[in-house]
């Protein structure tokens, strides 16, 4: 092709993509599939490679690229990004609807759409063309995140230039029609919206974050920030987020939100879908009942939706007052409010030793979730309430905040109830508890109880113990420190009710932490004895306290699951002087497992444990222990039906030793799924390379 045929193609290619991007991502039609979309992209790459000086900003490939940034520059915003003022009930409105009226009287409509959940964005045009992206920031000042925002497809890189006759279908006049095509050819042009992920784009981040072993995230809105404030480009082209735009900030002579929302939507950019024009506020509180009766089916986060007055001469003249705009307002959906009884209060210990009262309900659904605990906050929170034990109560979940009891009904008492009192006594640690002077609060005075607890239920849920997936260390602080979580045996309580509410946590993650707990209520016999943290008991020798617990137990067969109880009996009532006969265990580490097991506290954790399901499965016999001794591995790759640590806890149970580098003496490297350079080195030292099937043929047979 000649110079003049590429630059034709190019341009066609570029019209072509951009036709399908609008199609897409604004009218949620699909024309062509993926692949046919891709190999457009592919063939515009392949042209503009061979042709750079006919890459232009506009191009779809210039989406992704560009180094990682150090940081970002800031950005003022010419027109403060404002927050909005919130209305809670049909009276907030009202109210709202009357102070306009003493500003201005008339009448006037409202437009009406979703409140999203993301994070508020400014898009700024040069003659049609993307050239600054903007956050919020403090509503004066944001941050430059162009880079980023220019990696997502929902944000058109040049501005589509509307046809006349779509213009006059929206209801613009031609001196309107005119100012439009005036800025879209040599003008500027500001777009305020919304960046946003839809539930299951989220669940989707957090399930590969899961995988990763990386911290999961608390909700989309974290995840959108998270996102658009990466470093990075590249990951953010690979994150699923969207804009949405709601409001264009430059001056058209357009005198109406509906007429505006339209030409966005013309202009190329998603618009929220849900929207109404409302005549009175009669209208608004229908499409307000008719969003939240759906705001679960929704793909996006909702939490309410945006009422504004329609008539936007009226903006500048209703004006702006402390944080936010007179003119709109954020109607938000009420918080959910049920009737339960309060079963009974236990007293949590938090980080500095504070006791918080948690109020243990009859289980009841809230929005889909089962809530079964709220706190109580301290003593002054009781009196307030006036709560007793035994009481019916109104629990309240407003949001994704933690459920709270809100109200007692003294008129449903029987005469049973019964008075809360403060304990004088550390109910975790049996410390003294002191009344905090000048404060409502009270502590215990044990200056090693939290510390000592936290360690324990995070030594518990580790990898070389039960290996919980989910349950890293901040996370079992989270739930200590909520009160869902005081001992070990209470990890397998927990609902997923108990956990959506807190920070980090969906519906969906939440559901899944529940079951990572059920599927580990079975343990290996080992583990569960290295994850009891009894002093100076290690991994290996949680193995050789096994091996003496399987000569000696007769009650059950290799491979059968048994009660805890018969461990608990036997090592309370093994010999102190047979312990330390064991190999490797001397007197310090044989008198620590008496004490261990000769304390009430820690007997009554175990019989917790038995009786929420926790069981103990014995894996192996003694003549097995010899069969891969004075063997060395190294393990490299994914493994697809075990994780490494059970490969190497294998390993050592049968003799093994496991290390983390190749050498010449390493007898075996074990290979999973892209394995890396131990792999290349191993090959290299012409050491042994065997993949998962034949070390399970090696194990097992």
């Amino acid at each position: 092709m000649s110079l003049e045929q590429v630059e034709k193609r190019i341009k066609k290619l570029k019209k072509e993509i951009e036709h399908h991007r609008y199609a897409y991502h604004v009218l949620d039609k699909q024309e062509i599939s993926n692949g046919a979309l891709d190999s457009l992209k592919n063939e515009l790459a392949k042209l503009e490679q061979s042709y750079p000086d006919l890459i232009t900003p506009d191009s779809p490939t210039q989406r992704v690229g560009g180094k990682p940034l150090k940081d970002f520059e800031k950005v003022e915003h010419k027109v403060p990004m404002l927050s909005l003022f919130d209305a809670f009930t049909k009276q907030d409105m009202r109210d709202w609807e009357n102070r306009l009226l003493k500003i201005r009287g008339g009448n006037w409509s409202y437009f009406c759409e979703l409140k999203l959940d993301g994070l508020a964005m400014s898009l700024r045009y040069e003659n049609s063309m993307f050239v600054q992206g903007a956050t919020r920031g403090d509503g004066k000042i944001g941050e430059d995140v162009t880079p980023n925002l220019k990696t997502q497809e929902s944000i058109p890189l040049k501005l589509r230039k509307p046809k006349r006759d779509e213009l006059q279908q929206v209801g613009l006049t031609n001196k309107q029609i005119i100012n439009i095509q005036k800025v879209l050819t040599s003008g500027e042009l500001v777009v305020r919206g919304e960046v946003i992920m839809t539930k299951k784009s989220f669940e989707n981040l957090n399930k590969k974050l899961s995988q990763e072993n990386k911290s999961v995230l608390a909700n989309p809105r974290n995840a959108v920030a998270g996102t658009v404030r990466q470093l990075d480009p590249q990951v953010v082209a690979e994150r699923d987020i969207a804009f949405y735009a709601y409001y264009l900030v430059t001056d058209l002579g357009i005198k109406s939100q509906d007429k505006l929302i339209k030409l966005l939507s013309l202009l190329g950019f998603k618009i929220v879908k849900h929207y109404k024009l409302c005549s009175n506020l009669e209208e608004v509180f229908k499409f307000h009942h008719f969003c939240q009766d759906r705001r679960q089916k929704f793909p996006l986060q909702v939490d309410g939706i945006v009422v504004k007055v329609n008539e936007l001469d009226l903006w500048d003249f209703f004006g702006v007052v402390g944080k936010g705009p007179r003119y709109m307002m954020a109607y938000k959906f009420p918080a959910e409010q049920v009737t339960t009884k309060l079963k009974d209060v236990e007293w949590q210990v938090g980080r500095t030793g504070v006791l918080t009262p948690i109020a243990f309900l009859e289980p009841v659904n809230i929005r889909g979730a089962t809530i079964s605990r709220a706190t109580l906050h301290n003593m002054d929170e009781i009196k307030r309430l006036d709560i007793k034990i035994g009481d019916t109560v109104i629990v309240e979940r407003a949001g994704d905040v933690i459920p709270k009891i809100v109200k007692t009904l003294p008129g449903l008492r029987d005469g049973y109830e019964q008075k809360i009192k403060a304990p004088n006594k550390c109910p975790r640690c049996g410390g003294d508890v002191e009344k905090i002077s000048g404060e409502v609060a009270y502590k215990c005075v044990n200056k090693d109880c939290y510390a000592v607890n936290l360690r324990q239920l995070i030594h518990w849920t580790s990898k070389s113990a039960c290996d919980i997936q989910g349950l890293g260390e901040k996370v079992v602080e989270q739930l200590m420190e909520s009160g869902l979580v005081e001992e070990i045996s209470d990890f397998y309580t927990l609902t997923s009710g108990d956990l959506s509410p807190l920070e980090r946590f969906a519906d969906k993650s939440a559901e899944n932490l529940v079951k990572a707990i059920q599927d580990k209520k079975i343990i290996d016999l080992n583990r569960f004895i290295y994850g009891l943290g009894i002093e100076h008991i290690g991994s290996e020798t949680a193995l050789l306290l096994v091996d003496n617990f399987v000569n000696n137990y007769k009650g059950g067969k290799r491979g059968c699951i048994f009660k805890i109880k018969d461990v608990v009996n036997y090592f309370a009532s093994v010999d102190l002087k047979d312990l330390q006969d064991l190999q490797d265990i001397g007197s310090v580490v044989a008198q620590s497992i008496v004490d261990w097991f000769g304390n009430d506290k820690n007997i009554l954790v175990l019989k917790k444990l038995e009786k929420n399901g926790v069981g103990i499965k014995w894996r192996k016999q003694r003549d097995e222990i010899e069969k891969l001794k004075g063997l060395t591995f190294v393990l490299t790759g994914g493994l697809s039906s075990l994780t490494r640590q059970e490969a190497r806890d294998k390993i050592r149970q049968l003799g093994g030793n496991t290390t983390y580098s190749v050498s010449k003496e390493t007898d075996y490297v074990l290979i999973g799924k892209d394995p890396g350079s131990k792999y290349r080195k191993a090959k290299k030292l012409g050491v042994n390379i065997i993949t998962e099937e034949e070390f399970r043929k090696m194990v097992n047979g």
